[in-house]
């Protein structure tokens, strides 16, 4: 009787651990595949003109000229990704330069305008990479800013030089606001002179924003799931969803930091900017926008976000 109970119990134990693995499997594919769209760049060219008019005219004169440009770089992974990058139209020498970090299963087609402020207004060098597993960048699963940081300062080397820039500026949006803080908290390169950081509506960890994401859509707690989910991105992917925390990252981060989120952001939720805000050491602002969702912040506040941009960037 009691090695039936015994085997009954290891028959169960054994099936609530194949669905937990299996549901884990799912979440990291539903978290960390590739948007199936990454390359069909002319629908994210016609999106970016639907939605972005005031830019229209900038972007047809780029390429007119030939000046939004193209290239690849080998990553310290050994992967090729792509970035887009525009030098800048003054004729004095510039040594400046912007990098502009697109969000989750985005492109950075779709954030020119921010490309624009950089470009038009402060008269900056402009990149614009595809982060890894990102549009024309090789990789087959997203790292939510993680592993991406360590592309970020290779871009920074490009800038350096090739544009023979020393002084840089970090903009990013959602999981580019992420990969923007995870960025600031790792030793800067030798050639850097000068840095300062944007980050727009990015979350505190990997870890939180997952959880966050569990309860409102699955109506799930983290335990035991995400437990699991984060294991096998350990075992398999090389990072943990609580190693991936740009909460920790701006902590050791010396350099200035412009803080944006929307007041209604309900995907990354506007709590998470005050203790990334606290955390940060060293010059710093926050902008609490009003009326705003997530990404809304430039689209209803667009005079007010290039005054804070510039004054991040320039001041």
């Amino acid at each position: 009787m009691k090695k039936h109970i015994l085997v009954s119990l290891f028959v169960v134990v054994a099936l609530i651990l194949a669905v937990l693995i299996d549901a884990s499997f799912y979440m990291l594919n539903y978290a960390l595949a590739p948007d199936p769209d990454r390359f069909n760049t002319e629908s994210h060219f016609a999106d970016f003109r639907s939605n972005h008019p005031e830019a229209v005219a900038w972007l047809d004169s780029l390429q007119q000229a030939e000046a939004l440009r193209d290239t690849f770089l080998v990553m310290p992974s050994g992967e090729h990704h792509h970035a887009y990058y525009i030098l800048s139209a003054d004729s004095l020498p510039v040594h400046r330069v912007a990098l502009v970090l697109h969000g989750w299963r985005d492109t950075p087609i779709k954030f020119l305008h921010i490309a624009r402020i950089y470009h038009q207004q402060l008269g900056f060098h402009v990149i614009l990479p595809d982060l890894h597993a990102h549009g024309l960048s090789e990789g087959q699963t997203i790292c939510m800013g993680w592993k991406e940081r360590l592309d970020v300062l290779r871009w920074m080397q490009m800038g350096n030089e090739t544009m023979r820039c020393d002084s840089f500026v970090v903009h990013g949006i959602s999981m580019g606001a992420a990969t923007t803080m995870n960025v600031s908290g790792e030793p800067m390169p030798s050639f850097v002179r000068d840095i300062r950081f944007v980050e727009d509506c990015g979350y505190t960890s990997a870890w939180d924003e997952f959880a966050y994401e569990l309860r409102q859509d699955f109506h799930l707690p983290p335990f035991p799931l995400q437990y699991v989910a984060s294991l096998i991105c350990r075992l398999r992917y090389g990072w943990s969803f609580g190693q991936n925390s740009p909460l920790r990252q701006v902590a050791r981060c010396p350099y200035p930091m412009l803080f944006i989120h929307g007041d209604r952001d309900d995907f990354v939720p506007s709590w998470m900017v005050q203790p990334l805000y606290e955390a940060k050491p060293g010059p710093k602002q926050l902008w609490i926008t009003t009326d705003c969702g997530h990404n809304d912040s430039y689209a209803r506040h667009t005079e007010e976000y290039i005054k804070a941009v510039r004054k991040m960037a320039t001041d």
